[in-house]
């Protein structure tokens, strides 16, 4: 049984108080180094443990 969640774009867009362009923007930056998504049907759903792991290394980087 897999445990893997995965959050809507949209979602993700409500979690980081960001707009669809940012977000496109996010995934376009390299240094940014953000989640690449899986496509479904032309939507994009983020593995919520990524997210997660992203958000830690970026606290890690502000301390």
């Amino acid at each position: 049984m897999s445990t893997e969640v995965y959050i809507p774009a949209p979602k993700v867009l409500v979690r980081y108080n960001i707009s669809d362009m940012s977000l496109h923007r996010w995934l376009k930056n390299p240094t940014l180094n953000f989640p690449k998504p899986m496509v479904i049907n032309r939507r994009r759903y983020f593995l919520e443990a990524d997210l997660i792991a992203w958000e830690r290394a970026r606290a890690a980087k502000a301390a």
